[in-house]
Parts: structure tokens; sequence; C-alpha cells
């Protein structure tokens, strides 16, 4: 939509200007239940529209001066500054509210709008449930989505109180950043927040069902309230969820030493959801597939409990405390990943003591991967308007920020880091940061210089390779030991120069016991700088079977094996006796490979070698993941059928002598399903669901057959009737969403022309239902089918991009682009599209990073077919 970006210079001179008092917003909600008021026709997204009215205070620091508000509406009814009536179609265009003649001091603005309800999971979304019929709502305002819903200065740096009164149904639910008042004739009228940005305030409506507690310690009371639709209810573990909540409360309020700064805390499992969950001070919303439904495995809950770890770390870093621009979303969100995990890991009781694994295995490959692209950038990234930042939700603000935070947290020592954290909240506590402000606490608890380990680690951008290099005599002794450091070429089109970075990490020593088990032997911890790092080792060290860098996953690097260490970990991958370095040379594996540095059909043969004495199930569930992928993508195309019938072979195997009920028993059932095949593999998927096949302690329950059901569509054993009978089986939301990536999967032109016309030329399907259909659009074994499409995404992505929302735009670009189509091809249509198309920098970027996808690929595929 044009007129909705906002740049750092706009944003600068606005903050100058203004200080930001209060909020009240009005918000006419009583006909959400039948969609809200018809819209005019030509504005974007969503459904019906409601009555917003906003009252803001504010001061300006000169007289006369003039700004903006930002309002997203397709209809403003009155604009009045200062009890002066503005004509409304005067100062109302692309998305802002001029604002001229302000008076020095105090101002006061009314605007009276109509605003839109939404079903793209931006701004307030509309949800009606399948189930009951009845309408939830839901905001989510992150990044710049508050003027969606009333008029703000939406930018994080202005903080204000905000005070909501809200017009509902009767017998409805409102629950907001405040405690939820008693309603009075359907009008809920909350207390003012403290100062929060605007894209943390909340707004949840509906006949939500919860469930209510509260976390008590040393006469410290704060009230705990857990929120889903109805037709979840039955599923709602809440004693599991509030558990981890308490502990989370526990762990962070020590290690903050800042109590919890709000009136209470509210966690809102709501539909349709974009994300994982969103940090609203007091009031989280969370996706609700996080509701299991049918059994999970145990690293799901590991998951689920470091989604809500990692919001309630957010109520401190984030919320209390903000940035003052998105240049540092890193930091908001690398905290609250960092130390959600470092309590998983380090709080007593703790179900997840191996949650570095995790991270090891999972966040970590993201950061890896995100780095390898062309759009790779600082994790303090230069964040020049909206648009950059709304593609900066990444694996490198995410994934590589945290890292480095843990290697931060190496670096200083973790007493001295959260030592300076607490004195960062109680120096800026409601207020906003930069970068600088934590960095300088920290070097006075620390005692470290952090200026050239900033520049090193956040100014610049790509990875370092760490490898030992080695001299061992005839007995067997080490006689030098040095780590080699590399810093690789960045990407071609990325910005910045190759950079060797400061590390602390711990060298690992491993030997083989008795038991026939890895054991660690030896642990030496140091920095590692420049190019070569002699290491310190008592004269007569004998070189052990394995020797691992960055042993304990302390810095963010890629890491190598010398070459007996290689043959070792080749044949005892899975013997290691603790997880973590399990997952590190799994992940170096995977590294390599992506890298063409390791055939995939070697690839394959490791893992065949050693899942079975995977123990981890987070890892396994990865490993299932990474092998199909890297066959889809990086085995030779005349290899890849021998590949998948080796791979899916192993997978029945597996299936069949799992422990009965196991996780990993539901694991193996899954990546057995992604690629059964064969006439008799169908079968046997057939007669799962039927009962007619029994696999001992296999719980065939709903989503496992949804699982199944989608893969007898998607090899065209099954149509349209066995869709549909199992969508009658199963009437709800979750359902309708399996049923449209089922339809969207079946093998024949018909399928893939209607699912294509009902995402790219069509624009009603919500988010969830568009992101579903997608994923059963694109199957790996339909490449001929999906031919045509490559260039029918070319020509609809830009005027996609343009009329769309950010999200409902951004699921296309990324989940059409041709990436199964590996070929020269594919790289050439993209090159012409990129040189004539003329997009934007925000879709510049998703497609250049997909272009990487496949250049890569051809590689990988390259150095298979070699390999031979």
């Amino acid at each position: 939509m044009p007129g909705t970006n906002l740049t750092r210079e706009e944003a600068q001179r606005r903050a100058a200007l203004l200080t930001v008092d209060s909020y009240a917003i009005e918000l006419d909600l009583s006909g959400a239940q039948g969609g809200g008021t018809s819209r005019p026709s030509e504005f974007e997204d969503g459904g019906g529209t409601f009555r917003s009215v906003t009252t803001v205070r504010f001061d300006s620091a000169e007289a006369g001066a003039e700004t903006f508000i930002d309002l997203v509406a397709p209809t403003v009814h009155e604009v009045v500054l200062n009890g002066t009536a503005l004509d409304a179609a005067a100062v109302f265009a692309d998305s802002r509210i001029a604002l001229t003649g302000l008076e020095a001091g105090p101002n006061e603005l009314k605007v009276v709008a109509d605003c839109v309800y939404t079903n793209t999971g931006e701004g307030l979304h509309r949800f009606v449930d399948p189930v009951d019929q009845q309408a939830y709502l839901y905001t989510q305002f992150e990044v710049p989505d508050a003027r969606r819903v009333f008029a703000s200065f939406e930018q994080p740096d202005l903080k204000a109180a905000f005070q909501f009164t809200v017009k509902a149904p009767s017998g409805w639910s409102v629950i907001s950043n405040s405690p939820s008042p008693e309603p009075k004739d359907d009008l809920w009228v909350f207390e003012p927040t403290p100062r929060i940005s605007s894209y943390i305030t909340a707004l949840i409506v509906g006949p939500y069902h919860s469930v209510h507690s509260s976390y008590e310690k040393d006469g410290q009371s704060v009230p705990l309230g857990i929120y889903c639709r109805p037709s979840l209810a039955e599923f709602l573990d809440s004693d599991a969820i509030f558990d981890v909540t308490r502990q989370g409360f526990d762990w962070f309020q020590e290690k903050f030493d800042y109590a919890y700064p709000f009136a209470k805390y509210d966690q809102l499992f709501v539909p349709e959801f974009n994300a994982g969950a969103m940090e609203n001070a007091g009031a989280v919303t969370i996706r609700d597939q996080y509701v299991f439904r049918s059994k999970v495995t145990n690293a799901a809950y590991e998951v689920r409990a470091e989604t809500i770890l990692h919001e309630l770390a957010h109520m401190w870093f984030g919320d209390l405390v903000t940035m003052e621009w998105w240049n540092d979303l890193w930091l908001n969100e690398s905290f609250a990943t960092y130390t959600s995990i470092a309590c998983q890991a380090y709080a007593e009781g703790s179900k997840w003591p191996h949650s570095w694994t995790t991270f090891a295995n999972s966040m970590k490959t993201w950061a890896y991967r995100q780095d390898q692209l062309p759009s790779t950038h600082p994790i303090m990234a230069d964040i020049r308007d909206l648009d950059d930042v709304l593609v900066n939700f990444d694996g490198i603000t995410y994934a590589k920020g945290a890292s480095v935070l843990k290697q931060l947290v190496a670096y200083v020592g973790m007493d001295e880091f959260f030592q300076g954290v607490q004195a960062y909240f109680k120096a800026h506590a409601y207020g906003n940061t930069r970068l600088s402000d934590l960095l300088g606490a920290l070097e006075k608890t620390s005692g470290r210089d952090l200026k050239t380990w900033s520049t090193a680690w956040l100014e610049t951008a790509g990875i370092n390779v760490l490898r030992p290099e080695l001299s061992v005599d005839d007995a067997g002794t080490i006689t030098s030991f040095t780590v080699l450091q590399e810093a690789p070429a960045l990407p071609a089109g990325a910005k910045g120069e190759p950079t060797l970075r400061p590390h602390r990490i711990a060298i690992g020593f491993y030997d083989l016991v008795e038991t026939g088990k890895l054991v660690r032997t030896n642990r030496i911890e140091l920095d590692v700088d420049g190019a070569r790092t002699e290491v310190p080792l008592p004269q007569g060290t004998k070189r052990p079977a394995v020797i691992l860098l960055n042993d304990d996953d302390l810095s963010y690097a890629k890491v190598r094996l010398d070459e007996e260490s290689l043959r070792v970990v080749t044949e005892h991958l899975g013997d290691f006796a603790e997880s973590l370095p399990r997952a590190l040379c799994w992940a170096s594996a995977w590294d390599m490979t992506r890298d063409g540095e390791l055939a995939t059909r070697d690839y394959l043969a490791l893992v065949l070698s050693g899942i079975s004495k995977e123990s981890d199930i987070g890892v396994v569930q990865s490993l299932h993941r990474q092998v199909k992928l890297a066959i889809d993508l990086y085995a030779a195309p005349e290899w890849r059928d021998a590949g998948l019938t080796q791979w899916t072979d192993a997978t029945l195997a597996h299936l069949r002598t799992a422990e009965p009920g196991s996780d990993h028993q539901l694991a193996w059932a899954r990546a057995f399903a992604a690629t059964a095949r064969t006439p008799q593999q169908l079968d046997l998927l057939q007669g799962l669901l039927t009962g007619a096949e029994v696999i001992e302690g296999l719980a065939v329950d709903t989503e496992l057959r949804w699982t199944f059901v989608e893969r007898l569509a998607a090899t065209g054993v099954f149509d349209e009737p066995e869709i549909a009978a199992e969508l009658d089986r199963d009437k709800t939301a979750a359902g309708e969403r399996h049923a449209a990536t089922a339809r969207a999967a079946r093998p024949t032109p018909e399928a893939k022309a209607e699912a294509w016309a009902s995402v790219v030329e069509g624009d009603t399907l919500p988010n969830a239902v568009q992101e579903a259909v997608i994923g059963g659009f694109v199957q790996s074994d339909q490449r001929e089918l999906l031919t045509p499409y490559s260039a029918k995404f070319f020509a609809a992505v830009k005027g996609v991009w343009e009329s769309r929302s950010h999200e409902i735009a951004q699921q296309i670009a990324v989940g059409l682009y041709p990436a199964l189509l590996v070929s020269q091809d594919t790289l050439d249509a993209t090159d012409t599209w990129l040189s004539t198309a003329e997009p934007n920098a925000a879709l510049r970027r998703l497609i250049s990073e997909s272009r990487a996808g496949v250049e890569r690929a051809l590689r990988a595929q390259a150095a298979d077919a070699a390999s031979a």
C-alpha cells in the first residue's frame, strides 16, 4: 500500500519534535460477530469495518511545527486538533494525517475513523470458528500495524500510556495489556497502561475459554491467565503451561533483579497467527497450534516452552526497556532467545536441560543458512525504513544474534553479563535505548573493552571457519596444535568484507571407552584471535580419538574436523555419550553437505549409520527433515530415486522396530509418510487409516491421519471424496487447513490450476489457509506439473507484492518461487526478472535469497554426481 512506509529519518525528526503523553482509544466492536460494517471494495485486506476513536495528548518542542500521525483506514470522519476541526479529506492521505500549526507544549488530537477487520494476521484479525460459528478477534501490531486499529505515532521510541475502551458483544471476553475490568452494558473500560510502545499494545476479543492462576513468591502476586477457543479447551494442558511460566518468572526475576513490570500476565492461544508468538505487554498472543490436538514428541513441548519463555523474557527486554529504532531489533530478539534457552538449560527442575543441543541443532543451522545468502547483513543491520525491518525477522536477527550473545557471555562471564543486564534495566526502565547502553553496562561489570568485540561481531557479516592443524609423532603424542581461522568470501552481492573475529571457544578431547561410547577426557577453553592461534598443551599430551573445536558450542563458526577425527566420527557419530557434541557433529555434516564438501549420498549413509543411536528426539526429527531436503534438492537427479528408495525403506524399518508408543515411533511414522511412494508403502498408509494395518503402539490420531491423507492425495491415491470424508471427521479450522493442503497436493493439472488461482489470482483466502494451499501446491515429486508455473510466478509476483498486505505477499513470494526447479533456466529467469522488474528492496531481497538456494543446490548436485 502506498504511503505505509516510514523512514528512519522521518522517525528521528518526529521523535525530536514530540513527547507523547497518552492515548485514549475507543473501539466499537459490537458488530464483530457479523463481520462489521461493509467496507469500500477498493480497500485491501479483510472484511467489514469498526468505528475507532483516538484521542492522543502530546507535547511539541516547537510552536507552529508540523508532523503527521499514522493511520491505515478506508474512511476518516473527523480530525480535531486542539479544538479545531480539520478537513479530513484534505489532511488524510497515504495512510498519514498531516498535523500543522502545533502549539508549543501540550496538544490534543482526536481522530474518528472506520478501520477494517483483517484476515491476514495483521491489525485486528477476525476469525470464525467452524465448530461454534463464533467470531474470535486478536490484534497483531509489530512492526507497524497499531495504525490499522487506531491513529498512532507508529515508532517504538514514542512511548505513551494507552487507555482502551471497547464495546463488545454480550458474553464475550475482552483482554488487553491492563487487567480486564467488569463490563457495564457491554462496555469495557480499561485502566491506562504504563508507558509502552504502540506495537506491544493488544486487544483479544471473543467468547474465549480461559483458565486462571497466579504466580506467588515472597509477597509478590501476579495474576496469570491462559485463553483459547472453546473448541480447543479439551486439549489445553494449562497446568504444564503454568509450570513453564512460573519457572520463567523465578529464573528471570532472579537473573534480572527486577520484578515483573506489569499488572498481570495472560497468554492467549489465538487462531491463524503468522508468527510463533508476540510479546504484547501482559497479554502475549501465541499461535494456537501450540495447543496440541494429537500426540506430539517431546521436541514439540520443548519448542513450545522456549516460545513461552522467549515472550516472557521480552516483558523486560523489549517491553520494559525498548529499542529506540528497529536497527536494534536483533538485540530484542536475540536476548529473548538466549535467555529463554538459558532458562531451560539452567533453571532448577527444568524438563529440558539439554536445550543448548536443540539450539545447536536447529537455531544455529538457520543462522548459518541465512548468513550465507546474498542478503547476509551485520547483526546490527542498517534499517533504513519499515520495508527493511519487515524482511529482517530472519536467522541473523534471532539465531546468529543469540549465538553471538552466548559468545559474549563466554567472553565476559555469565555473572558479569547478568550484573550488567540488571544495571541496564534499572537505568532505562520504561524508556528506550541503543546497543551502546547495554554494552556500556557490560563493560562496567566485566572490565572488558567491548568496542573491538562489537565491531567485529555486530557490525560485520559472514561466518568464520575453524580448523585444527595438528602434528603427532610416532608415539601418538601431539607435538603442535594450532587453530586456524578463515574468513570465506561473502556471497556474491553481499555488502562488506570477510572478517576474522575473536572467538572464546572450548576444545574437547574425546576417546572411545570400553562401553563403546565417545567420552570427553579433556577440555581446553581459550581465546582464538587472528588466522592462527597456538593451543597450549602439557608436554606429552596424547592425541585423542576425536578433537572437537567449539565444544559446548560457545561461539558462532563453522567447524571442520581433522582427518583422523572425521574418520572416527563417521564410524561413531552416534556413540558420543552426550547429546551436544553429537549435535555439533551432525550440524557440521549437514553444513558440509550444503556446501558441496560432502556428497548427499554420503550424508545419507552417515545418517543411516548413526541415527539409530541418536536418543535426542529433536535431533532425530531435524535429521529427518534434512535428509529429505538433501535428497530433494542436493542429490544428483539421476540418483535421486535410488536415494529416496534407500531412505524410505529405512524409515519403514525404523518405524517397525521403534519402541511402541515412543516419540521415536511417531517421528519415524511421519518421516515414512513424507516419502512413501511404492504401491506397497501407500497401501500401508491406507491400511493404517482404515485399521486394516496396525503397528503396535502407534496411535493414528487426528493429526497423523491428516499426514497420511495428504501423502495419499499427493501420490494420486486419494482424491476429493476421500479428502471430503476426512474433513467430515474433523470439522475444525485445522481440518479445513489440512483439506486445503491435500486438495492442492493432488498430482493433476486441474488441482494445480485451482490452487494457483485461489492464491495468486484471488485475494480472499485467510493467511493460514493460503499458507496451507501453498504447502500442498509445492510437492517435490511433482516437478513436471510445477514447471509451467515458473513463468507464471515471475509474471505475477510484483503485482502481488504491490497489491497485498506484507504477510500475504511474503508467503506467495517465498512459497511459490520455483525452488524445486533446480536448473540454470530457473537462475536465468530469476536474473531476467531482477534486472527488468524494478522490485522494491524488500521483494528484491526475498527473490535473491530464493535464487541463492537454487544456485547452492546446483553446486551440491554437481558434487554429489562427481562422487558417484
